[in-house]
């Protein structure tokens, strides 16, 4: 598909996503749903994940699996015994620990070793022609950093010319929120069973998941019955949201948005979320700001309506909008703080972002009419902890955000998340690291503002604007790359997503 990242395949990926705690259970019921036991599980993902290396590298010829002493060790040593049959040259390295394997890893390693294998010590020198490592040390319960023994096989790995492959999720990378205590596994590709974990998606998930690849291992008929606690959305979900509209439909159908904010020397900001909104399909979009921004505005984008802000123009504007957006290049001095004052007991749909948000830090109040959009500096602020405890688990972060300040949350980063006070939580699998650049979060501001105007619920608009804007992203660095992507870039992209009947024609 010539508008998604290369990096998933959206029609090989569920819309959901579990959470780490509920994989065993999880795994336990869908194998009795089939009538199989756990080893016959473990069987399929191991014969899932050798068909999936046979196509990613079918001339290969030697391959060297790396298996730990957990059942992602026991996938390792299935497909060690399977690419062995077809012939292939294998080297095994497994790390021994104090316990017993579990059941399942050990009728595999024993499996291994009936079938003539040999299992070697971490400290063996490796083969010289080894042109895939399959990366099986460490499942989906690790929590902590790697010990030593693991530690210097991920960093042998990390520095070895051959393809990486990782089974289920890189080692070293926390499945549960997707940060990386410690080293962790480099991989090109990385194929999960089952069901989708958070750390695959969020957190540090994109610097080493590589293209990620999904699996149900034939569970699909009974997962489909199954309810996840959490949802994955990318831009072939678009259209769940955004129906065409009706031939007839006309400017007042779609959206009365007031976008408040543009301080002196900030005219930037404000210009770029309201094109944005504009882009997005709003229907009108007025624009209140400093004095010193309207003639430049207008003149830069003349289907903005622009006013200088003032008391009364906010009064009249609240009364005519449906939709408030307030933040981007607002400041924290008198003139932005005396604005947010007059438009914050609204009962319209509101989106706050920017100084709007380090404002409310100051003076926190809950409202169940607001998205909230911070970045993680922000959050922090929010939440009166430091940037990093935001990073340490962004699940949780973004959590604890909704439930402070009701409303919906949308906590921006690499796998942003969507969350609302009633629990639900959702993962924007889209984006790229384009998108570390100014007026970013000014462009999602006005997409998310534009969509509440097309009359979907908060959760929603939050979700789709998020969809949108990072698969726009993927757009422009696909066409131009990410280095040097600018926010306004995506604008030449955005009706494709805003209108995916045009984008499902195309791919």
């Amino acid at each position: 598909m010539n508008n998604l990242s290369q990096r998933n395949n959206p029609a090989s990926l569920p819309y959901s996503v579990w959470p780490v705690e509920a994989m065993a259970q999880l795994e336990r019921e869908g194998a009795d749903a089939l009538g199989i036991t756990l080893f016959e599980l473990m069987q399929r993902a191991g014969e899932a994940v050798f068909s999936r290396l046979r196509s990613l590298w079918p001339d290969t010829q030697h391959w060297l699996i790396l298996c730990g002493h957990g059942n992602n060790g026991g996938d390792g040593f299935i497909v060690a015994r399977l690419a062995q049959s077809a012939g292939l040259t294998v080297t095994v390295i497994a790390c021994e620990g104090a316990r017993p394997l579990p059941e399942e890893a050990q009728q595999a390693r024993e499996a291994w070793l009936a079938a003539g294998g040999v299992i070697h010590d971490p400290s063996i020198h490796w083969p010289d022609q080894v042109e895939v490592i399959v990366d099986a040390l460490l499942g989906t319960g690790m929590s902590r950093a790697p010990e030593a023994h693991y530690q210097q096989l991920i960093e042998r790995t990390n520095a070895h010319p051959a393809a990486v492959f990782a089974v289920d999720i890189p080692s070293g990378l926390v499945a549960a929120n997707g940060t990386a205590p410690g080293v962790v596994i480099s991989a090109d590709h990385t194929l999960t069973f089952i069901a989708l974990k958070p750390g695959l998606l969020t957190g540090k998930a994109r610097d080493y998941v590589g293209k990620l690849h999904y699996h149900a291992l034939s569970l699909d008929p009974w997962l489909a019955t199954q309810t996840a606690p959490f949802a994955r959305y990318d831009a072939s979900y678009l259209s769940h949201w955004l129906k065409p509209r009706r031939p007839t439909s006309h400017k007042g159908d779609h959206g009365k948005l007031v976008i408040i904010g543009g301080d002196r020397g900030t005219a930037g900001a404000i210009r770029m979320a309201g094109e944005a909104a504009l882009r997005a399909g709003a229907g009108l979009v007025r624009v209140l700001t400093h004095k010193d921004n309207v003639a430049p505005l207008l003149t830069a984008r003349p289907e903005l309506m622009v006013q200088e802000l003032s008391n009364q123009a906010i009064d009249e504007a609240l009364e005519w909008a449906e939709v408030i957006v307030i933040g981007p290049g607002l400041g924290q001095g008198e003139w932005g703080k005396k604005a947010l004052q007059r438009v914050e007991n609204s009962q319209k749909p509101m989106l706050w972002d920017a100084d709007a948000l380090n404002l409310l830090a100051i003076s926190p109040d809950k409202r169940q009419n607001r998205i909230i959009t911070p970045h993680p500096g922000e959050a922090a602020r929010l939440l009166n902890v430091k940037t990093s405890e935001i990073e340490s688990d962004r699940l949780h972060s973004a959590e604890r955000l909704a439930k402070r300040y009701g409303g919906v949350v949308v906590l921006k980063g690499a796998g942003t998340l969507i969350a609302s006070e009633e629990g639900e939580l959702t993962f924007a699998d889209v984006g790229n690291a384009g998108m570390a650049t100014g007026g970013m979060g000014d462009v999602l501001s006005g997409i998310i503002g534009s969509l509440l105007g097309q009359k979907l619920p908060l959760y929603d608009a939050a979700c789709a604007g998020c969809v949108v804007h990072g698969a726009a992203a993927e757009e422009v660095s696909e066409r131009l790359g990410t280095r040097g992507m600018l926010a306004t870039d995506l604008f030449s992209g955005l009706y494709l997503f805003v209108n995916p009947e045009i984008l499902n024609t195309k791919e």
